[in-house]
């Protein structure tokens, strides 16, 4: 037999280098540009991003708890749900919530009380608006029944995933905020009613749709005028009917299809573009959560 003997030397140092918090750091990739760089890197010796803090680190970071496939448009689709949830257990506190007459089919189901969606921060007429801007993003996500949140996501589902496609993550959170906000600044200009909802921002998603498939002679692109020319026919006749936002619904539209005009229809290719659509994203992403923190701060200060 062998007598026992420490083991010393390199042998040593190399057994604490792969069990032990010494282990040589590996090489990493850029979060913006997919370069390898080195281990101790703080920025990419390609594109000059910060390989730690930056959007496209966070991005890289958050795509961690999204899905894989159309992860804006199922995040818009989540946050929404989550408050009229919100808002229907406190209507149901306030003790409604039911069945109440009304809504495109004579009826509708679990009608959120006016008070909670005034708390909540639907848009309001214009000298309201001014005093309080950030109902302009609020009320995009906001919803009436549970009919008015199933059509709208619905629609989002149907539409969104195939902007997202074309454009990126980022931008569709853009387009979807920005056109929404457009979408209740005309329905505060030129309506004398409050009004909520996910519809001015998805006629912008068919604004920016249309806007790109405008010249295009393809086949393809064809078929998706066609369809989205009907869709609109569609939803201007209901946007006739009473209780839907005639105005939202047009200026959502008409911010999309200036969006459409200007926007390239393909995702960020450059490390350039990719930071543009990340500051757009990640802003929109901030406006949203100011303004609900601010819709917060009212509510516990007794303001609304």
């Amino acid at each position: 037999m062998f007598p026992c003997e420490p083991v010393s030397g390199p042998i040593s140092k190399g057994v604490f280098e792969i069990f032990g918090k010494s282990a040589n750091p590996r090489p990493k990739l850029c979060p913006s540009c997919g370069t390898l760089v080195g281990a101790n890197a703080t920025r990419c010796h390609q594109c000059g991003a910060n390989v730690n803090f930056s959007f496209a680190a966070a991005n890289k970071a958050l795509a961690r708890f999204m899905p894989t496939t159309s992860p804006a448009t199922y995040a818009i689709l989540g946050f929404s749900c989550i408050l009229y949830l919100i808002s229907l257990l406190w209507t149901m506190r306030l003790g409604g919530g039911g069945v109440s007459g009304g809504g495109l089919f004579g009826f509708d189901i679990g009608v959120i009380s006016g008070e909670v969606l005034l708390r909540l921060g639907e848009s309001l007429p214009l000298p309201y608006n001014l005093q309080e801007p950030w109902r302009l993003v609020t009320a995009v996500f906001l919803h009436a029944s549970i009919l008015h949140i199933g059509f709208n996501m619905w629609f989002l589902m149907d539409v969104g995933p195939l902007v997202e496609e074309l454009y990126g993550s980022a931008r569709l959170l853009f387009i979807y905020v920005f056109t929404g906000i457009g979408g209740y600044i005309f329905a505060s200009i030129f309506s004398r009613y409050p009004a909520i909802g996910g519809s001015g921002a998805l006629l912008g998603l068919i604004g920016v749709l249309l806007a790109m498939s405008m010249g295009r002679q393809t086949q393809g692109m064809q078929m998706l005028r066609r369809q989205l020319i009907y869709l609109l026919i569609y939803i201007a006749v209901i946007s006739l009917l009473p209780g839907v936002s005639l105005m939202a619904h047009l200026g959502g539209f008409v911010c999309g299809f200036g969006l459409g005009r200007i926007m390239r229809d393909r995702k960020p290719a450059t490390s350039g573009e990719r930071k543009i659509a990340s500051v757009l994203g990640w802003g929109s992403a901030i406006i949203v959560v100011a303004s609900f923190a601010m819709i917060v701060e009212a509510i516990v200060r007794g303001i609304v």
